[in-house]
This record gives C-alpha cells, structure tokens and sequence, in this order.
C-alpha cells in the first residue's frame, strides 16, 4: 500500500486481514489491526478514546458481522494502543498482551495522561497541542484477562498468529503480530512510519534486534503502529534513525557531554524533517540512562518538557505547571 491510500477508516489488506488507519499518525493517532478466520476475527490493538473506538468498531462490522470478534491482543501499553478495551471487553472478548505491558494498563496511568491536558504552562500548552482531539476523561482502564511472555501463537479460525514479545524497546512490553500465511504482520508501535520513534524503554539496541527481527521475518506487507502500510524499507529508514541517534549519543557520552549539551549537538540529516522530531530528547537521554544506570528516569510529564522545549514551546513556564 501506498502513501496515497493513506486515508482513514478501514483497509483491506488481502488473505483475510484488515487495517484501520488513521493520519496523520501523530501522537495518539494510532492503527489498528484486524485478522480473519473462519467463523471469527482477532483485533489488533484500540484506539485513543472511546468515541475513536466506537467509531472504529461500527466501520468494521462488515467484516465482523460475518466473522464476530473473538480475540483483542494489545502491542503494548501506551494509552493510544489500549484505551478503548472497555467496549470490547463488554462484547466478551478475550484480551490477550504480554505479562510486562499487563503491568503497566492501570487506571493511574490512564488517568495521568487525561490530567495532563489541564495543566498550566507550556506543558499543558504542548499536551493540549497533541491530544486536544481525544476525549480521555471517563474511561476505564481494562487490561488482558490472559497474558504471556516470549511468544504464543494463537488460533484464529483455523489459521496460526504469532505473537512475539520483543520488548522492552519502545515500551517494556511490545509485542508483534505475525501472520504466516498471509506474510503480513502488524508491528505496532516497533515501528512508526512518517514520524519520529521514541524509546520510552529501550535500551536502543534492543529496539534495532526487533526491527532486525522483522527484516529477517518471511513478511510483504506491515502495519505500523503509526502511519501508513508499509514494507521492510520503511523498517529500515526507521533503524536507520535509531542507529545513527545511538551511536551519536554514546559518542557524546563518551566526549564528556551532559544529556542537554548532546541533544542539543546531535545531527539529524535527512531525519531532521520527521513529525515530532522533539522526541530525540527521550532518545537520547535513554542512551545515556544505559551507559550509566545512575542517571535519573524521570516521568513521562517531565520528559515531554523537553520535548515540548524542542518543538517551539517555551521551557520558561514548565516550572509553572500545575492542576487547577
């Protein structure tokens, strides 16, 4: 598929798999994935809020009317892969996700992000930028009711999915969706397409193993977590990133920099132009918290500080931000 197919709504990806897309595949605008079997279909991930889902599980009931939803497995468990769960666990589907990212689907950190397009200053100026179109009041955390770890496969209908665990990478827990038979897999957020990866977990190294995974893997057509269906060229440009930003960290790292003075000295080249390019921050600071583990983990909020400071919104009022 190409670029020009990029619209929203529902893609028939051929051998009974599907992919409902949504540009522009910024923060929260993430895909989703949904596989056919005879008599049944397994989902791949949910969407950011609750209308999105809604939304979604309508625009695809030509698909599931013929072939009911059995089966959720959620990639990950960022809050655009797993917020809309509540309305398909209410149709008793069985969610399925890896032990690493069950442990992080928690009301708390659901609710964290909802508080944060409240806050004063330029976070929540930035966080009001990026997730002004999600409705994240009301919704109720709802993790898998089975998990694994390493790799499972499961039936659908007749036909084998793999799942891999192939986090921490971008997240503690990611996994990947394999369909042999239709050499199709969705990746969710392992890769971004059009737009900036960011290493939540990492270590990098271990991200670059997963896409490496996925070059050596008998696939044709990939669903993203972010962006359009895509291919292996499109894993490559995004290892390239993580492989250039690496090495240019630990060479900072090793000179003597502070994590300020390298984000601010890397080159991009031609990656200078991505969406959110403001998340090489995280990048950054995650290649440095591995080279030495005494380096601080700071919070999501704090982290998309620097992040906001990147992308034009002044760091001068971060300190300012507070909940009314």
């Amino acid at each position: 598929m190409s670029t020009q197919d990029y619209r929203r709504g529902l893609h028939d990806l051929g051998h009974g798999c599907h992919a409902w897309l949504q540009p522009d595949g910024s923060w929260g605008w993430s895909n989703s994935g949904l596989i056919t079997g005879s008599g049944t279909s397994l989902m791949v991930d949910t969407l950011f809020d609750l209308p999105l889902t809604r939304e979604m599980l309508d625009g695809i009931r030509p698909v599931t009317d013929a072939h009911p939803l059995a089966t959720l497995v959620n990639t990950h468990s960022d809050p655009d892969h797993v917020n809309g769960n509540e309305l398909v666990a209410s149709r008793d589907v069985e969610i399925l996700a890896s032990a690493a990212a069950a442990e992080l689907m928690t009301q708390e950190a659901l609710d964290t992000v909802a508080k944060v397009k409240h806050l004063d200053g330029a976070l929540g100026e930035f966080a009001r930028h990026i997730f002004g179109p999600f409705e994240l009041e009301g919704i109720t955390a709802t993790g898998p009711d089975r998990t694994f770890t390493g790799e499972e496969s499961v039936d659908v209908g007749g036909r084998e999915v793999r799942l891999i665990q192939v986090g921490p990478a971008h997240t503690p827990g990611d996994a990947l969706v394999h369909v042999p038979d239709a050499r199709l897999l969705y990746a969710g957020d392992i890769l971004f397409v059009g737009g900036t990866p960011i290493a939540w977990a990492g270590p990098i190294d271990r991200w670059i193993a997963a896409l490496d995974l996925i070059l050596d893997l008998e696939v044709d057509t990939i669903v993203p977590g972010h962006g359009p269906v895509s291919g292996k060229s499109e894993v490559s440009v995004m290892r390239e990133y993580l492989v250039s930003v690496e090495a240019q960290a630990r060479r900072r790292f090793e000179d003597g920099l502070d994590v300020d003075d390298a984000i601010a000295s890397i080159e991009l080249g031609k990656f200078a132009d991505l969406p959110e390019h403001g998340r090489l921050a995280q990048n950054v600071l995650n290649v440095y918290q591995q080279l030495d583990p005494r380096i601080p983990r700071p919070d999501r909020l704090t982290v998309l500080t620097k992040i906001a400071a990147l992308e034009g919104f002044s760091p001068d009022t971060f300190t300012q931000a507070s909940t009314p």
